[in-house]
């Protein structure tokens, strides 16, 4: 009897764990075994001589395999060879012996295999031979290093080199013998000439309606700007904006997938924007590199250059030299609209037989495709998923490319999509990674100018001027910059400006585009196909009053001008009052078909399934609701001025969807009634109380009125025709930003009011001075960086600016300006000899983390194609003493430099070794981010989660595992242990966060959260615990009574607080939450406690007769100043009328121990009782008799608040002057006499 070992042709390494199991797969059928490996590519019985040189061949093979297994099972994943053995021996053994491993294993000796596919290999280890393997074990690894093996492998044996040549050979005869009976050529020179005949002139045929000839003088490949994606395996940008009602209908029409959990919605969002923005023809490129890339989806909006990405791929091909096409891959370039008319009548059965008898560019003989499609040397690329519009069949065309995919494996495949009606399940479901295109950015945008003009222009000089015009008007507008990140409708702005003046006033500009866009909704030719229909002409003067109509009727709708949706009804019925206004017959058939044109094809209109329809750049909306307006205004005069203000500008000012529309208005319309318009907002009233963001700072909100009266003020031509409201609205702006009363003002407030006056009054002479002196500010107010920022880039090419940018770049006291003034030089002077070098020695020597920080970034992005900007990065990543400039440079070497061989092996080398934890945060954060498949990255994570000494480290990796490796088994438990023993409470509160938002539906999820906010040592900790539980558990039986008792008897102030808050919040109705939060108001020894148990039951029980008393009692009596402050403010807020409170908040401004208080009562009376009478006496006695002394410049002095009322509310006032001056010379406090004083010299 032969042994199992001899007949296997191998002597077993002695040192290999897993060698018993190649004897047990020895016995048996050998034969059958050997067949089965090799059964892809060796046909029919199999010769006894040859048997014994495949059965060497596969027993050196197999163990080659298991030897890789073992090696990742050791060193990988910390096993001992005990461990595998006793663990992994038999699951291994039944592994070799499945039929499908036995055929990936054995395909690699194929001669044109390169590759197997691992995640298949992995698929069938975890649904076969369960568990799955260890944190550490990688598939890919082995897989590629099992190739290697056997490529070596068929070296040695010549005997097998022989065997398998001869059976390349045979397959290639039986392929000639077919294709001898086949009339079609493969004519790739023909192929060639097709593609380029069809796709190589740039069509603008329905943009452009002048004589200009564009064709000849345009190629794609001259003007095609390559964009930007971001990865969207799970989230959709737009799909879920969607109103609910409309996400319904599309859902009952078949064309969105099944709801999703709005908190695994925002997750899947907060990951999609921490994935990379690549070069479209970077992940392009990977097609080839890397398995896990052969089928890429590509999305994108009407316009965003989806087909020309791949009309540009296919044309790189036809242009090469046909030597060289031989070689390359094939690029079939598939219409899917034309696809589905062909296999719709009959033309052809599937995508294979489309090739060779379609509608096609050129056809080629079918067995030489296949041989090609077999062996993977094509590129399949499917155009416009989303033109097969009917459900059912778009269903059909996706199950033609899956089956595709199934029978050529090897082939690589691109399928492009709009977004909206896109269900992305199937194809991700069969592997197909989802990209986005990006809208272009400022530098493809100057890239794209500058090609076409040069492409399209002969003149030097008018050349120059119309290439600087266009540039202009893209720089100073943002709604028109808007509309420049779309490719189509950049293209468009070329094509207006070469034959007219672009203009900067954007409805002329509107005007004009939608002339353009309207030109391709071709009516009559519609309607000159049906010899039923009447002859009518609708030009398109039509076609704008019905859109006009269109966005009126939208803006009404429920969701406003934040929905962009029509139902197909509504549609129908304003196109069939507008037809019929004609005096045309059927005009319900012509309106429906108007719409069967919107449904086929996108003009400004467009289709979105479900029979629901929106415009297709929501600036056309805006454009068409506004010219609306200003037609009832003007034309038909059914809108008076002052309906105009109080009922569109009345209702809408603070509306953020309105705000470009009402601005639009004001552009089309005399500026008189701008005037008027702008009176009218400058009167608005806003609690600014409202609009404070979490460090009480106020946003851009709470100065809404006076920034969009700005905005339309931008609006008017001629300013001097309404100078003294002007003049009004500058003054009221300038008080708001040099007295930021009485909060101070966030980044984006302090930037947009700065901005607005900078904007509006540019050319006076006043502006630039009044800003340089805004910089001096004190380092508290974020206005003086604004002030940098708005002097840098309106006043860039006044001779001073750059010295004066430099001056405050090296020696300002305060770091923000410092830090402004750095990326203003870097942005706008970067051709400046001297600014490089400036930058590195800002670098080097500021002495704020920021500033250096900020340089950093600078010289990364400005400077990239310095070669010694890289090296000059890796020098500041090692050995910088400041930690920000190590942490920049890490971050631009991993956005930058992605691609540099050195770049994956530092930031490893930076997450496991470096001694500052700033860099390994960053390196972590960076290689979660950029490298999530790379087999270390991983274990990496999961190492620095558990043992970085480091809690902002352990913190981050903690929260990109829960981001980037929910489905890793190892995940779950690993964030558990974090979240129950991390000795760090900032780890253990993040690892809570994240198990209520990733694993909500695990079972052990609740009773660890519980646990958490019954028992962690940390007061933060046990806070979020209770908010995750409220929010995520509310209608478990077991919260309710826990938040309860948290309420009452926790020890902790920080837990009771929340457990009041969230009791007020999910349980108002509960017959004890009322009594529970009584008594917090009242006894609870924790101020915050109190303070937040006051301001619940004025939120909540306002009507309720024990609420009032109790706040009162507060308001006059806590012992905390906080409860007192919130008391008097809510009193104030929702009890007005009632004739007790104004009394008593006079008397806590005047009695009350505490300044806070006092100055709070101050602001309330003010506010509340300006036209009281008596207001302006008790303000201005605060003035002089407040006992306020005070002990550090950041209190606020209520003597000053009572006279900085006085000024706003009482301007003209006789008294005013007195009590200026009386101030200014007496007043105790210094910083109170520079205010009058400063007020004084202004008054003079």
């Amino acid at each position: 009897m032969v042994e199992p070992l001899t007949t296997l042709g191998v002597s077993v390494l002695g040192s290999l764990v897993l060698k018993e199991i190649l004897p047990e797969l020895g016995k048996g059928a050998l034969e059958d075994y050997v067949k089965d490996f090799f059964k892809d590519f060796i046909k029919g019985k199999i010769p006894s001589a040859n048997n014994s040189v495949l059965q060497q061949a596969l027993g050196k093979t197999l163990q080659q395999f298991l030897k890789l297994i073992e090696l990742e099972l050791e060193y990988k994943c910390d096993l001992s060879g005990a461990e595998i053995r006793d663990n992994y021996q038999v699951r291994i053994k039944g592994f070799l012996q499945n039929e499908q491993v036995k055929s990936l294993l054995g395909s690699t000796f194929a001669y044109d295999c390169h590759v197997i596919d691992s995640k298949q290999l992995a698929l069938i280890w975890r649904q076969h031979y369960p568990p799955a393997m260890p944190a550490g074990f990688n598939w890919h690894r082995v897989a590629t290093k099992y190739v290697e093996a056997v490529k070596d492998l068929i070296k040695q044996l010549p005997e097998l080199r022989e065997i398998l040549e001869l059976e390349t050979l045979q397959v290639v005869a039986e392929q000639t013998q077919a294709i001898a009976g086949i009339p079609t050529d493969f004519n790739l020179a023909a192929y060639q000439e097709g593609l380029k005949e069809r796709y190589a002139n740039l069509n603008l045929d329905s943009l452009d309606a002048s004589v200009y000839d564009y064709r000849e003088k345009l190629k794609v490949w001259q003007v095609f700007v390559p964009q930007y994606v971001r990865e969207c395996q799970e989230f959709l940008p737009q799909v879920y904006e969607i109103p609910k009602e409309h996400q319904r209908q599309l859902r009952q029409s078949d064309q969105l997938e099944a709801e999703v959990d709005p908190a695994a919605w925002e997750r899947y969002k907060e990951v999609y924007y921490q994935q990379a923005i690549r070069p479209i023809l970077d992940v392009v490129s990977e097609i080839w590199s890397d398995e896990s890339y052969r089928y890429l989806v590509i999305l994108g909006d009407p316009g965003s250059g989806k087909s020309m990405l791949l009309q540009y791929l296919a044309l790189n091909w036809a242009r090469s030299p046909l030597d060289n096409a031989i070689e390359l891959r094939i690029p079939l370039l598939i219409e899917l609209r034309t696809y589905i008319l062909d296999r719709n009548t009959g033309g052809c059965k599937d995508l294979l037989e489309f090739l060779d008898k379609g509608n096609v560019i050129c056809r080629l003989n079918p067995h030489r495709l296949q041989e090609r499609l077999k062996a993977g040397k094509v590129l399949v690329m499917f155009d416009g998923l989303d033109e097969v519009f009917e459900p059912r069949q778009r269903e059909k065309v996706i199950t033609d490319i899956h089956r595709f995919t199934n029978e050529y494996p090897k082939v690589r495949v691109i399928v492009t999509s709009r977004i909206i009606g896109y269900k992305p399940q199937r194809l991700r479901d069969a592997e197909f990674r989802h990209f986005l295109l990006q809208d272009l950015d400022s530098r493809q945008i100057q890239d794209f100018i500058h090609r076409w003009h040069q492409l399209t222009f002969t003149d030097e000089a008018d050349k120059l001027r119309k290439r600087e015009r266009l540039q202009r008007a893209i720089d100073t507008s943002k709604a028109i910059r808007e509309l420049a990140e779309n490719p189509l409708l950049l293209t468009m702005m070329a094509i207006l400006n070469r034959n007219q003046e672009l203009p900067r006033d954007r409805p002329e500009l509107y005007l004009q585009a939608s002339r353009v866009l309207l030109h391709q909704w071709d009516v009559e030719q519609k309607l000159l196909a049906d010899p039923q229909l009447d002859a009518v002409t609708i030009d398109y003067k039509d076609k704008q009053a019905m859109l006009r109509q269109i966005a009126y009727f939208m803006q009404g709708a429920d969701k406003g001008l934040a929905g962009n949706l029509i139902r197909g009804n509504n549609l129908e019925g304003i196109l069939f009052d507008y037809i019929e206004s004609l005096k045309v017959g059927n005009a319900r058939t012509i309106a429906r078909l108007l719409i069967d044109q919107l449904r086929s094809r996108n003009f400004i209109l467009c289709f979105l399934g479900g029979d629901v329809y929106a415009f297709v750049h929501r600036t056309f909306l805006e454009y068409f609701c506004a010219w609306e307006y200003v037609w009832q205004f003007q034309q038909t005069q059914t809108l008076s001025i002052e309906q105009l203000k109080t009922e569109v500008f009345g209702k809408h000012w603070q509306d953020e969807s309105w705000q470009e529309v009402l601005q639009l208005i004001a552009g089309m319309i005399d500026a008189k009634f701008v005037g008027q318009i702008i009176e009218y907002l400058i009167e608005q009233k806003i609690d600014k109380r409202d609009y404070l963001n979490e460090n009480r700072r106020l946003k851009a909100e709470g100065v809404q009125n006076l920034l969009l009266a700005a905005n339309c003020l931008a609006e008017v031509r001629n300013k001097n025709a309404i100078a003294p409201i002007a003049n009004r609205l500058q003054a009221l702006l300038i008080k708001e930003v040099e007295q930021e009363y009485p909060y101070k003002f966030d980044t984006e407030a302090a930037s947009v009011i700065v901005n607005a006056i900078a904007t509006v009054w540019q050319d006076t002479p006043q502006t630039l001075n009044w800003l340089k002196s805004r910089v001096q500010l004190d380092q508290i107010s974020f206005v003086p960086e604004s002030a940098v920022k708005a002097i840098a880039q309106y006043w860039k090419d006044e001779p001073d600016t750059l010295p004066l940018l430099k001056k405050w770049a090296q020696s300002d006291e305060n770091w923000a300006v410092r830090e402004a003034a750095v990326e203003e030089i870097a942005c706008g002077w970067k051709n400046e000899p001297d600014t490089l070098p400036l930058l590195k020695q800002w670098v080097q020597f500021d002495e704020h983390k920021d500033v250096g920080y900020a340089a950093v970034k600078e010289i990364a992005r400005g400077w990239k194609d310095e070669p010694d900007t890289l090296a000059l990065l890796k020098q500041w990543a090692q050995s910088n003493d400041n930690n920000w400039v190590r942490q920049a440079a890490v971050e631009e070497i991993a956005h930058g430099w992605k691609d540099e061989p050195d770049t994956l092996p530092s930031l490893k080398q930076w997450v496991q070794s470096d001694e500052d934890e700033a860099v390994r945060y960053a390196a972590v954060r960076e290689l979660a981010k950029g490298w999530k498949d790379d087999p270390d990255t991983l274990p990496l994570l999961q190492q620095r989660a558990q043992s970085d000494e480091d809690e902002v480290v352990r913190k981050a990796a903690v929260q990109e595992l829960a981001k980037g490796w929910k489905d890793d088994p190892d995940t779950l438990p690993l964030i558990q242990q974090r979240a129950q023993s991390d000795a760090n409470w900032a780890v253990r509160k993040a690892a809570v966060q994240e198990l209520a938002k990733g694993w909500k539906d695990d079972p052990d999820t609740l009773p660890l959260i519980k646990q958490q906010a019954q028992s962690d040592a940390n007061w933060a900790v046990r806070y979020a615990a209770v908010q995750e539980l409220a929010k995520g558990w509310k209608d478990n039986p077991d919260t309710l009574s826990l938040i309860k008792q948290w309420v009452q008897s926790d020890e902790d102030g920080a837990v009771r607080q929340a457990a009041v808050q969230e009791l007020a919040k999910g349980w108002k109705d509960n017959p004890d939450t009322l009594p529970l939060i009584q008594q917090r108001a009242q006894s609870d020894d924790e101020e915050d406690v109190r303070q937040a148990a006051v301001r619940e039951l004025a939120k909540g029980w306002k009507d309720n007769p024990d609420t009032l008393p109790l706040i009162q009692q507060r308001a006059q009596s806590d012992e905390n100043w906080a409860v007192r402050y919130a008391a008097v403010q809510e009193l104030a807020k929702g009890w007005k009328d009632d004739p007790d409170t104004l009394p008593l908040i006079k008397q806590q401004a005047q009695s009350d121990e505490d300044s806070d208080v006092r100055q709070a009562a101050v602001r309330e009376l003010a506010k509340g009782w300006k036209d009281d009478p008596g207001t302006l006496e008790f303000l201005s006695d605060r003035v002089l008799n407040d006992p306020f002394k005070r002990q550090s410049k950041w209190e606020d002095n209520p003597r000053q608040v009572a006279l900085e009322l006085i000024i706003k509310q009482y301007p003209n006032h006789p008294d005013i002057l007195p009590l200026l001056q009386d101030r200014a010379e007496n007043d105790s406090d210094e910083k109170m006499r520079k205010f009058a004083q400063r007020n004084l010299d202004f008054r003079f």
